[in-house]
């Protein structure tokens, strides 16, 4: 059996309603069990000494089996089919939590999140993007991230950038500048697929705008369209001028990163994590890096962000339903935990009690720049269903393979997509 029929297999069966077995208000042993994907050096130690926090404020034990960034993609949906989740676990708001709640295979958290006063917590935007499925709550978002284009400081003032590009114009005439320094203007690392959707994401909601994106991701719309194609053909263009370093998909992020950082390439399309990375690595905010807004490229386009908001979910079968309640409330309630931990993501707090101060310069500026925005939008493999998700990533991948075939490609991912969204 190939791959995608095994994958059909396993969508189908998180279709049907999860059993539920046995509860207990407390586990016999007090613990809670916990999966997460925060295992990167930085994410792994910081979770932990929240961790820790928690099991020292109300001697509740964690047990903890965390699973690499992209496994657990695959991994949470076999046991979500196989009845075995943990009590907590971390995921994606968005189409990747839908899809599990439409399982039954999540407890929803509403009285839990009126007991603790989460209304005068969390910020009310994220509140009602992230958290709110078929009427109910399931997820508390632990953090979110805005994607913008981060850069090398000293490579753009030698390019002669004195301020930001802020049209597609302005944008192709500081590429074209930097190709004529010999720097390579664009770095991506698309190995793992998801670091290229950010370009597909922000060229269609610049120019198609943030409802015709929503229905794209939702099915309403089609990948036949003129709106997606003229999308693909924009980006196609930046190829075909050679702003992007070559063979991105041989290389992961950190590696795209890595580049800027030492003035190979000047600029990535990325999340806000990479400032984590680059923090870690001893770049100076502000001095050594910076971002700016993805240009705008039509009029009359509401301006959006993009970003993902990472949060935690109880298990419709959690044997300790109670203690995992606790430990959710307790994680996105206390400031001190939340600063903490959106610092050494490189993220920023859903948690409207923390200190806008307690952030960097730069961080700073990608919350005021969230702020601003006319509208916030997951990124695309969290906006459409995981089927979905897997032609569109796919796509990018063949695309920046080879962007010539923009044309065949669509009209492949056009009869894809569609049988995907009939699972």
């Amino acid at each position: 059996m190939n791959q995608i029929s095994r994958r059909g297999m396993l969508l189908g069966s998180l279709a049907i309603p999860v059993l539920s077995i046995g509860r207990m208000a407390w586990a016999q042993s007090g613990e809670v069990t916990i999966s997460h994907y925060f295992t990167g050096e930085l994410g792994l130690k910081a979770f932990n000494a929240q961790i820790a926090k928690f099991t020292e404020a109300t001697g509740i034990k964690m047990v903890d089996s965390p699973v690499g960034h992209e496994d657990f993609k695959t991994d949470i949906l076999v046991r979500a089919a196989g009845n075995s989740l943990p009590d907590v676990f971390s995921y994606w708001a968005g189409a990747r939590v839908q899809f599990i709640v439409d399982s039954n295979a999540l407890h929803p958290i509403d009285e839990m999140w009126a007991a603790n006063g989460l209304d005068a917590v969390i910020a009310k935007p994220v509140a009602d993007s992230a958290t709110l499925y078929n009427g109910k709550r399931y997820l508390v978002p632990m953090n979110y991230h805005y994607a913008g284009m981060f850069y090398n400081v000293k490579v753009l003032a030698d390019a002669g950038m004195t301020a930001p590009p802020a049209t597609w114009e302005e944008f192709l005439a500081l590429c074209e500048a930097l190709k004529g320094k010999g720097v390579a203007p664009i770095s991506l690392g698309s190995k793992n697929r998801w670091p290229a959707q950010f370009w597909f994401d922000y060229l269609l909601l610049r120019t198609a705008g943030p409802e015709y994106r929503a229905k794209l991701m939702s099915g309403g719309a089609k990948y036949s369209d003129p709106e997606v194609a003229a999308a693909l053909a924009m980006w196609k263009e930046l190829f075909d001028k050679g702003y992007f370093v070559a063979n991105a998909n041989a290389d992961d992020w950190t590696d795209a990163s890595d580049k800027v950082a030492r003035g190979e390439a000047a600029m990535t399309l990325m999340g806000t994590w990479i400032t984590g990375y680059w923090n870690g690595n001893g770049l100076v905010p502000g001095q050594d890096y910076d971002f700016f807004e993805f240009p705008k490229v039509k009029d009359g386009v509401a301006h959006a962000a993009v970003g993902p908001v990472d949060g935690l979910v109880i298990a419709a079968n959690a044997k300790n339903v109670e203690g995992a309640e606790k430990f959710l409330a307790f994680m996105v309630s206390d400031a001190g935990v939340q600063a903490d931990w959106a610092n050494a993501q490189g993220a920023l707090s859903a948690n409207v009690n923390v200190d806008p101060k307690s952030y960097n310069a730069v961080m700073q500026k990608a919350a005021a720049t969230v702020a601003a925005a006319e509208a916030f939008a997951f990124n695309y493999d969290l906006a459409t269903p995981p089927p979905v998700a897997e032609v569109g990533l796919s796509m990018f991948t063949r695309f920046i393979d080879d962007p010539s075939q923009a044309e065949a490609i669509l009209t492949q991912v056009a009869t894809d997509a569609e049988a995907a969204f009939k699972q």
